[in-house]
This record gives structure tokens, C-alpha cells and sequence, in this order.
């Protein structure tokens, strides 16, 4: 079995004035899924929270059953093509060559089990006649938003809380959801500074307290990137989007590990409109933080 590759790091953060767009890229089949040296730690924290906290992590519209269904079929389909040393199909026997463990068709959800072969979490989002609706998803690594206040809610009310998000991107986000074709799969990424390197956070936004211990020496270490790479795909039965998040947390030195990185990172906090870095809980830490990195950007 190849050995599975180092972790991606993305760094998404850029100097100049704040500007919020969807800054889109298409990707081939094969990089659909990042699967890395992260896979086994990971998969094991998504196979605890599917136990213990089952219903905080997985949830579905009723009517979502035949999109959950294509959706397991189309990433059971890249996984076996493109990653067959990794993941096997027999019939209805998949094997995750990677954990040892083989799922029955059948015997969970299909989103569930899809969630149970990659690191990204999934999402399903469906046309209504309120716009694209969220219908369905395996959501272990949220970043400070909870599954069940989102679900089956359109897609402008589940950003709604997003600074800016209605005036800026709701239009070309809903127009994305019409027209993105099948067989296209567009990415993009997105960035938060967290002083808490947990995985599963659903809870957190717009906190003003809090990081009182963060200094300008200990910032480096106790403070994260958090990296959403985000994908999306039209499923070509249904119609459904499949929405993909990949969460990565660097640690603050790992990535502003060199002056131009630091500088550049510090250029783009001190960007950030007010209302986003209270949106993302960044002021409790913000001096310390900027303080670090203008240190290291010298």
C-alpha cells in the first residue's frame, strides 16, 4: 500500500485591503478529496463522535434520501478510481484498506458512510422554492456553527450571521447552486484565527472574552490557522450540490515560520473589518497575535 502524503499546507490569508469573494478554482477528480498523513488521527475522532454524539454530527431532511444515496455512490466511484489501494468496492461490500474496516451498504446512511471513508465533512444542499436549501450532512469538524440550527434552512439564512455575506456574496453563491455543471468541481478556501485547535468546535462565534493568556512570546503556540478547504459538486441523478470542507489547524509558528508569511498574515488581520474579527472572536487575542507576528516578520 503507497504511503499516504504529508498534510497540505494552505495559506489562503493575502496583504492589501479586505475583500470578500468566492475566488473559485476548478480541481481534477483525482485531487477531490485531500487524503494525508492526518487520515488515521482524524478518522478515529469521527468515528467517536458518531458514536457519542451522533445526532450533533449527523442530520437529514426526509426528503433527502435519493441525494444521499448518489452522493455515496459518486464519492465511493472517485475513491475506488482514484485511490483503489486505499478503498475497494464489492458489490456492496466497501473496504477502507486504510482503518481495516468494511461497511455494508445498507446498514447506515449512505451520507454517513461516504463521511466515514474521507477526512471532509459533507453536506447536501438541494434547489426549493426558497433558493438552494441545506438537506443533509455528516458534519464532524464544524467551525463554531451547530448542524441542527442550519439544517433545512436556505443557504442565505444559513450565512446570515456572516458579516457582509448578503450584500456580497448571497447572489453569486445562489447562482453558483443553479448553474454549476455536472462533472465540474470548483474549490476555494477559507481561513479564521483560533485560539482553540479542537476539530469539533460548534460553538464560539462573536465571543469578546476569553484568551487573557495569550501573550506577544506564547501567541505562536497557542494561537491557530484554521483552513477550510471547501469543494463543490453537482451530483448529475438529483441535481444535489455535495459540499465538501476539509478542516486543517496549523499552529500560528508552523505557518509564520518565515518574515514574509508573518508580515503578510499580520497585513491581512489588521484588514479585517471590525465586524469580522468580533464575527470570529479574534479580539480577545488580536494585540498579543499582531504583536507575535510583527515580532517575526522583522
Amino acid at each position: 500500500m503507497r504511503p499516504l502524503p504529508e498534510e497540505a499546507v494552505h495559506l489562503p490569508f493575502e496583504p492589501g485591503p479586505y475583500r470578500m469573494g468566492m475566488d473559485l478554482v476548478s480541481v481534477p477528480e483525482a485531487a477531490w478529496f485531500e487524503l494525508d498523513q492526518r487520515y488515521l488521527p482524524e478518522m478515529a475522532e469521527r468515528r467517536r463522535l458518531l458514536a457519542e454524539a451522533h445526532d450533533d454530527v449527523f442530520a437529514a431532511l426526509p426528503g433527502s434520501g435519493p441525494a444521499r444515496a448518489e452522493a455515496l455512490e459518486v464519492v465511493l466511484a472517485a475513491l475506488t478510481t482514484h485511490h483503489p489501494d486505499w478503498s475497494s468496492r464489492d458489490g456492496t461490500t466497501i473496504r477502507n484498506h486504510l482503518t481495516g474496516e468494511t461497511f455494508d451498504i445498507g446498514a447506515i446512511d449512505p451520507l454517513e458512510l461516504a463521511g466515514r471513508m474521507v477526512q471532509e465533512d459533507l453536506c447536501l444542499i438541494e434547489a426549493s422554492n426558497e433558493g438552494p436549501i441545506f438537506t443533509a450532512a455528516v458534519l464532524c469538524f464544524p467551525s463554531r456553527w451547530r448542524l441542527l440550527d442550519k439544517l433545512g434552512r436556505p443557504l442565505s439564512a444559513v450565512h446570515a450571521p456572516v458579516p457582509f455575506y448578503a450584500h456580497r456574496l448571497a447572489a453569486p453563491v445562489d447562482r453558483l447552486m443553479r448553474h454549476l455543471k455536472p462533472g465540474r468541481i470548483a474549490s476555494r478556501l477559507n481561513w479564521s484565527l483560533l485560539d482553540d485547535p479542537a476539530l469539533f468546535q460548534p460553538a464560539g462565534k462573536w465571543r469578546l472574552d476569553g484568551g487573557t493568556d495569550i501573550t506577544a512570546e506564547n501567541a505562536g503556540s497557542r494561537v491557530f490557522l484554521r483552513v477550510e478547504r471547501q469543494t463543490l459538486r453537482r451530483l448529475p441523478q438529483t441535481e444535489a450540490v455535495l459540499f465538501g470542507i476539509r478542516v486543517h489547524v496549523y499552529p500560528l509558528e508552523r505557518v509564520a515560520d518565515r518574515p514574509q508569511r508573518a508580515g503578510t498574515l499580520a497585513e491581512a488581520v489588521r484588514a479585517l473589518p471590525h465586524e469580522m474579527l468580533h464575527y470570529k472572536s479574534v479580539p480577545p487575542f488580536r494585540d498579543a497575535l499582531l504583536a507575535w507576528l510583527d515580532l517575526r516578520s522583522r
